[in-house]
């Protein structure tokens, strides 16, 4: 099922009903993937995709207020900006303040910058921004972010799960993160490069960004770039485990 629509921002929450219809139906586990896709074109209101269950989709062209993917519990989020622009700009600001709190598990791919604390509390859902304000990942318990652009101060402050992946431009961002929860690390194990690269290959597919699209098609140059943020005790956790639980509890947490 597929519907299109205009949006304005006086309408909230869109999508929550249908969340609510489908996790009354069928759980948790919800439907296959897209198996409901609304499209919308304009300015959502306050938390649009809230709740989202697993096989609704939401895409919006133009842009969205505060707690867009508040409480996302599978579902999958796209929002691109009318004018994409060009990779060598500065990342247009696309949503608003805290994305994705308390996500679950679930997608969310956003072709803009967004504000602060993105993906405050998120214990499981997986993301990719274009650039991040102040507190991103604040209190991070699981799932996957990645930014694509410059993120502000105090990032992964209280982040003790998940991981994320920072591509760090100016080579400053150590000077942004709150270290004391977290290490910051370069990629370079294989299953790590593998994860990042299909993470911002979904995105381009989905967004159709300009930015990650001109990553790519340099990605040898890119990849020393980024820097892996890992919270020391989720590292101590997987160390503790037999590496076939470690893979199973990454899985895991991808995964939701």
């Amino acid at each position: 099922v597929e519907l299109r629509a205009p949006i304005r921002n006086v309408h909230r929450a869109v999508g929550a009903q249908i969340a609510g219809r489908i996790a009354k139906r069928h759980g948790h586990a919800g439907l296959p993937e897209d198996t409901i896709t609304l499209r919308f074109i304009g300015t959502a209101g306050q938390s649009f995709g809230a709740w989202a269950a697993a096989g609704l989709t939401l895409a919006l062209t133009g842009e969205a207020n505060d707690m867009a993917g508040k409480g996302l519990s599978g579902g999958k989020i796209v929002i691109r900006p009318e004018d994409a622009g060009t990779a060598e700009t500065p990342a247009q600001a696309i949503a608003g303040n805290v994305l994705l709190y308390g996500a679950t598990c679930g997608e969310a791919y956003l072709a803009g910058a967004v504000g602060e604390r993105f993906a405050i509390r998120n214990s499981g859902a997986c993301a990719v921004v274009e650039g991040a304000g102040d507190h991103a990942c604040e209190y991070m318990t699981g799932g996957r972010v990645v930014v694509l652009g410059r993120t502000g101060v105090n990032f992964a402050a209280g982040m003790s799960g998940g991981i994320a992946y920072v591509f760090d431009d100016d080579g400053l961002f150590d000077t942004r993160c709150n270290l004391e929860m977290v290490d910051l690390e370069p990629v370079t194990q294989e299953g790590d490069k593998r994860e990042l690269r299909g993470l911002v290959e979904r995105h381009a597919r989905l967004t159709g960004s300009p930015r990650a699209r001109a990553m790519l098609a340099d990605w040898e140059r890119c990849l020393p770039r980024f820097l892996k943020v890992l919270p020391i005790e989720y590292r101590k956790a997987l160390g503790l485990m037999l590496p076939d639980d470690a893979a199973t509890a990454r899985e895991e947490v991808q995964h939701g």
